[in-house]
């Protein structure tokens, strides 16, 4: 995953294989980004793809295909996809180190001013 901007922890694969294979589908992919939205401006986004895009970054990482849009790559590059089994507080999420300010829930947040 040398030029792919985001790692993916072992965990998040192993539970990302868990879902591919429930979905049964050839082809489909997992689609990682950002969008604006959330409460802090900028939303995280994952999800089942099945298509590529021109603009895509690509990786495999044990049989999963994981896809980013260049833009997006931009705001997560560095960031590290974890997910955790917790009761409370459980699930999939970023640790991205461009983040200045992240909401309370984890799925939003307001990048670091480059400018």
């Amino acid at each position: 995953m040398s030029d792919f901007p985001i790692s993916i922890s072992r965990e998040a694969i192993a539970q990302l294989t868990k879902i591919l294979a429930r979905k049964g589908s050839e082809g489909t992919l997992i689609r990682l980004g950002v969008k604006g939205g959330g409460c802090s401006g900028l939303e995280y986004v994952l999800r089942l793809d099945d298509r590529r895009l021109p603009e895509d970054l690509e990786t495999t990482v044990d049989g999963v295909t994981i896809v980013c849009d260049a833009k997006s790559a931009t705001y997560l590059q560095g960031s590290t996809l974890v997910y955790t089994g917790n009761l409370i507080g459980g699930g999939f999420s970023f640790e991205n180190p461009n983040a200045k300010r992240s909401c309370g829930c984890g799925t939003s947040f307001t990048p670091i001013d480059r400018g």
